[in-house]
């Protein structure tokens, strides 16, 4: 897929759909963070309550991870992405309506299950489309919609939440409205990958459909030459015999070999790609990935999630770390009238990912994305221990914008290199096991968080950085892939 005049038109509006759904699970993601300073007294939440709320959608994510990677490689990323987006959407819009806590986590788990599915296989998807050299700034260019969801889910939370709203006489609570909103880009996505995206060429010449690859090939070669009149280059795709030639989803032996075998055999045959993972030339990039992708989910969202609760104790008392001595009851807890300092730092935070996606973009195809996991890792690592430092809330918030603007470096790097380091058997399934190891390492972040915010606020601040740092130190053992090609 790399003959000349390849790229155009169709590229780029693949970026914006993909880029959407990208922006989609960021939002329903965040926005949990978002809500609990209001929600913590409509729902009656400890900080411990709030650790496991943060908490139950990267439960979902783990879940789902590996579940919909595999699948992916065996059934078709743009199927999984059309299912996985209406999970999350779906679930997390009814979340909105649960009256009680334990609903509202259920709900949130099942839609984190969605989300956990799009994330690792919208990027599979997105690469295989994209000519060799420019495939580093596109996936760049594609993380970077993350920021825009990040801005998105701050800006919604800043305009909705603070108000009163009611509808026919009836009063509701706001930040039950922008659970709702939150659901939107979601279901919005799943729509259009449904109606309008194609299955990706790569996955279909992998699995031996021909004459469907040759099909999505010549609209792509349409759009980008459009009104030039220039005639289709190819006659025929060169599969590779040694392929899968149509054992996936798109050809029957496999699943009546799934319905002979049963729940145990299909459980092993599920598991076949980890083990792929770990043997053989794979083992040591695939150990390498595991430690960062452990250690920067750990340390990003552990921290990110709990941002908006650091902002306000920073404002209440001089400190991040304030009010630690008593643990806080909900009962006693004002969350009225909404202080919106919170979503505005939220917000600024968000858009201060801005220089460094625009770096990413300009120099992952002049440096690699090995470099720039490293150094991003390393700075993100000194960047976090100043938070602790922190005195008031002019520095918080700075330092929390360097913290946000330094790592997503690494986001971006990670998000291209996990494409490029593996064949496109599996790619999907391998994204989808390391994004679940990263829920793992999320859900603990939070819970270390949730359990020692009011009683020993240093101890995971600075269990961020130490893990980042040794992410960093990890990054070494990757191999370069730089304009490599994918296999």
């Amino acid at each position: 897929m790399s003959w000349s005049g390849s790229f155009g038109l169709f590229h780029v509006l693949l970026l914006v759909v993909c880029g959407w759904a990208n922006a989609s699970d960021a939002v329903e993601i965040l926005c949990v963070s978002f809500l609990l300073p209001t929600a913590r007294c409509d729902l009656l939440l400890t900080s411990s309550d709030m650790g496991l709320l943060t908490a139950s959608i990267f439960l979902g994510m783990m879940m789902g991870g590996y579940m919909w990677g595999y699948l992916a490689d065996q059934q078709g990323r743009q199927r999984v992405l059309v299912v996985s987006l209406t999970v999350n959407g779906l679930f997390g819009g009814l979340a909105s309506l649960a009256p009680w806590f334990w609903l509202f986590l259920l709900l949130r788990l099942i839609s984190g299950v969605g989300v956990g599915g799009s994330i690792p296989v919208i990027f599979s998807y997105f690469s295989e489309f994209q000519p060799r050299l420019k495939r580093g700034a596109m996936i760049s260019s594609l993380a970077t919609f993350w920021m825009a969801g990040n801005i998105l889910a701050a800006g919604l939370a800043w305009l909705v939440i603070p108000r009163g709203w009611s509808a026919a006489g009836a009063s509701f609570q706001s930040w039950r409205l922008f659970v709702v909103l939150c659901s939107v880009p979601s279901l919005s996505s799943a729509l259009i990958f449904r109606l309008c995206m194609p299955e990706s060429p790569k996955f279909l010449m992998e699995v031996g459909c021909e004459a469907e690859a040759m099909h999505v090939f010549r609209k792509m070669f349409q759009l980008n030459h459009r009104g030039c009149h220039k005639v289709f280059p190819v006659t025929r795709l060169h599969i590779d015999p040694t392929h899968r030639g149509g054992r996936g989803g798109r050809g029957g032996s496999a699943t009546q070999e799934t319905h002979s075998q049963g729940a145990v055999g299909l459980l092993r045959r599920g598991l076949v790609p980890i083990g792929r993972l770990f043997n053989g030339p794979l083992r040591s990039r695939s150990t390498a990935l595991l430690i960062v992708f452990y250690c920067i989910s750990f340390g990003y969202y552990g921290l990110w999630m709990w941002f908006p609760e650091l902002f306000k104790r920073v404002e209440e008392t001089g400190s991040p770390c304030g009010n630690q001595s008593l643990p806080r009851s909900p009962l006693n807890h004002s969350c009225y009238p909404v202080q919106t300092a919170v979503y505005m730092e939220g917000f600024m935070t968000a858009a201060s990912n801005l220089p460094g996606n625009i770096f990413t973009i300009l120099l992952m195809d002049m440096i690699g994305g090995k470099v720039l996991l490293v150094c991003s890792l390393l700075l993100s690592s000194g960047s976090v221990f100043l938070i602790y430092l922190a005195k008031t809330k002019v520095q918080s918030l700075l330092i929390s914008c360097v913290f946000s603007g330094v790592s997503v470096v690494a986001w971006n790097a990670l998000d291209v290199l996990g494409t490029e380091l593996y064949p496109t058997h599996l790619r999907s399934s391998a994204l989808g096991f390391f994004t679940g190891v990263g829920r793992l390492a999320a859900i603990m972040g939070n819970m270390v968080f949730g359990g020692l915010v009011d009683t020993n606020c240093a101890v995971p601040v600075l269990l961020v950085s130490v893990l980042l740092l040794t992410g960093g130190l990890a990054a070494l053992r990757l191999p370069h892939t730089k304009h490599s090609q994918l296999t």
